[in-house]
């Protein structure tokens, strides 16, 4: 049976064996904002994989080495890196975006991302809030005041850390 709560551990485990299979992605959605410091909780994680025929070959061979299964029909909504691929029989809930709302292209995602702990590759906090206002779900309105004022903090601290440029050496 799944672990139906998001964790740091579920984080970990993707980042290794995407990294070690050499696949192109982005924590986004509420497990995105999480990585950013977001005070919250989520069911699943939710991953904007690079959309390619090689990627999508590398996701499924990563996800076999995490525990899912992967069948031919799987495999083959990976490599055509099908729009929406949600995974729910593996060891935890994960839902993979090819084309997210509000975001227009993986590199542009890419480009404004950061590297979170030196090896979690997270998009922007802006991107975050603009596919949950793109996606317009009610439990996405429900959450959306929540995580603008999150940034407008965010951007407010001494540090002036603003969630949303790329950090000088951070590159995903």
């Amino acid at each position: 049976m799944a672990d139906r709560a998001f964790s740091y551990r579920q984080g970990e485990l993707i980042a290794e064996e995407f990294r070690r299979h050499g696949v192109e992605y982005l924590f986004i959605g509420k497990s995105g904002a999480i990585f950013h410091g977001f005070p919250d909780t989520t069911q699943d994680a939710d991953l904007f994989p690079e959309k390619s025929p090689e990627n999508g070959r590398r996701i499924a061979a990563a996800l076999r080495h995490l525990g899912f299964p992967v069948d031919a029909r799987l495999e083959s909504d990976l490599v055509a890196g099908k729009d929406f691929v949600q995974l729910r029989t593996g060891p935890f809930d994960l839902d993979l975006v090819f084309a997210p709302d509000g975001i227009e292209t993986y590199g542009e995602a890419r480009s404004r991302a950061l590297m979170i702990d030196g090896r979690f590759p997270v998009a922007s906090l802006d991107d975050i809030i603009r596919s949950k206002r793109a996606t317009n779900r009610a439990k996405d309105r429900e959450t959306l005041p929540r995580l603008e004022a999150f940034a407008a903090y965010l951007r407010s601290r001494p540090s002036g850390r603003d969630p949303s440029p790329q950090e000088p050496g951070q590159r995903p």
